[in-house]
Parts: C-alpha cells; structure tokens; sequence
C-alpha cells in the first residue's frame, strides 16, 4: 500500500510566558496553530498565515536562517524542528498519510485570539497555558514538551 505525505507547518505561538493551544475537534486532542501547506508557499510562510487564520494574531518567527548565500540562492527561517506524524494507521500496521512537519515557534503581541477563516476554532476553544500548567496537564507528552520548549526560546530571545 501507497503512504501518500502532505507537507505542514505549525507553530506554537508564545505571549508573556504562555502558549496558545485549541481543541481540535477531529483529533480530540489540543494543538498549536497549523494545517497544510499550499502550492507554491514556503513552509514557514504557511506558518504564519496559518497563525493570522486561526487566531487572527500577527506572529514573528524565532528561526535561524543559514548564512549561506549565493546569486540564485538564500537561507530561509529554519522549523525548531521536523516532524513525521502518521495520519491514518490501518489495522495491519501500515501508514495510508502522513504529514511532514516544519514546527515553528513564534512570538505574538496579544493573547486575543479572534480566527479568521470561517472553519476556524472559535475563540473560546482556545487557552493559554504557562510551563506549569503544560507540566501538570493530560495533554499528549510531545505537546507539552514542545510547548515548554517554544516558551523558553521565545522568552530567551
């Protein structure tokens, strides 16, 4: 069987020492901003248009961006890391989807989410969570994990 891969980008918005998750209906599980990236859009501009979408907030990347130059050639802001999510998992083991993810972190100005896009989460599904609140909470290892991890290199920015 085919594994068909999609690329996405999400990021893990940061303000005051919190990051914003929302409760992802289909999943049933709480995540950062993000979705799919569409043709002809870099990665980490699909991150940010997924930021202003679903919370309406302007987000600024901390990102790397190689040095390396040349005439037809320049870096671009580097995900803190890339992931591979299996989407759908059948009985016999094998993966029909994956994502291919470049995660980001960002800052944000505001903690007033108001999305944009028609199919977004309303705002009362999201919440703003401290390290703490990551630590003490049910949510999936990876997420609480990344989360504390976007907080501390947002704020050590």
């Amino acid at each position: 069987m085919e594994t068909t891969r999609h690329f996405t980008a999400t990021t893990y918005v940061v303000n005051d020492g919190a990051t914003a998750l929302h409760a992802h209906e289909r999943l049933g599980i709480r995540l950062p901003p993000g979705g799919h990236v569409d043709r002809d859009e870099l990665p980490h501009e699909a991150a940010l248009r997924e930021v202003r979408e679903e919370t309406g907030l302007e987000a600024e990347l901390v990102a790397t961006e190689s040095p390396i130059e040349g005439p037809n050639t320049r870096g671009l802001p580097e995900p803190a890391h890339l992931m591979l999510h299996d989407i759908n998992v059948h009985e016999d083991g094998s993966v029909g989807h994956q994502h291919v993810d470049h995660l980001y972190y960002a800052r944000v100005g505001s903690r007033e989410i108001t999305p944009n896009g028609t199919e977004e989460v309303e705002s009362d599904g999201w919440r703003w969570y401290t390290p703490a609140e990551l630590a003490e909470s049910d949510l999936q290892r990876d997420v609480i994990d990344l989360g504390r991890e976007a907080i501390a290199a947002v704020d050590g920015a």
